[in-house]
């Protein structure tokens, strides 16, 4: 009876595949903004609103960019302070709903998965406290050259890698210079991804960009 009553609460307790990780409160109420509605200079490349990516597929219908306020205003501040050295931020993503997360999991080979967030515990995409960015050159307006491309599961991805050409290095060390004086930190395998602080403060989420505002 007890083997039959514990098997019974797993059933009830367990959160489906397709649905996100329950979490326990109080957690702040979400206020996702756009970025480029506090800085224009703040360049988008959404790729995942095109078939270049992982996925292979548009996972965005809208090319589009959020972070939690804080985070926000956060990297406005080291977008400032990067115009300073020449450069500006360039996004490739911010918040991400929580099925986008599930989906790169499931396409994504199991010996790669250090490079994606595990869907059962949720991401900081989806949280809206993490950004995927680069560097664009203010007075070309081009993409910089960094150790590695974006989404490329390498050691050259690795924010500690020291392979590569000199100058590549040192902009992606002077990006995560600037990220960590505003608060943010990076991945361990990733440069381009930054969390930023105060992420365990915010629910996962799981809201098309359509509807952020009703999350608010």
């Amino acid at each position: 009876m007890r083997m039959l009553l514990a098997a019974l609460l797993a059933l009830v307790t367990t959160v489906p595949q397709d649905a996100p990780p329950r979490e326990a409160g109080p957690l702040r109420a979400p206020d996702l903004v756009e970025l480029i509605t506090l800085d224009s200079t703040i360049t988008l490349d959404i790729r995942y609103a095109t078939p270049n990516n992982l996925a292979g597929r548009a996972v965005y219908a809208e090319a589009r960019a959020f972070l939690q306020r804080p985070a926000a205003e956060a990297l406005v501040r080291a977008n400032l302070a990067l115009h300073a050295q020449g450069y500006g931020v360039l996004v490739f993503d911010g918040y991400r709903p929580w099925r986008v997360t599930k989906l790169f999991w499931d396409v994504t080979p199991p010996e790669k998965r250090e490079f994606v967030a595990d869907p059962a515990k949720g991401s900081k995409h989806n949280r809206g406290c993490a950004v995927d960015l680069s560097m664009y050159d203010l007075k070309s307006g081009r993409e910089v050259e960094m150790p590695s491309v974006y989404d490329e599961m390498s050691p050259r991805a690795y924010p500690t890698y020291t392979g590569g050409r000199d100058d590549a290095r040192a902009r992606r060390d002077l990006l995560r210079a600037a990220m960590e004086h505003e608060g943010f930190t990076v991945e361990p395998n990733e440069w381009w991804h930054f969390n930023y602080k105060d992420w365990t403060q915010y629910p996962i989420l799981d809201v098309p960009f359509s509807a952020i505002g009703a999350v608010r």
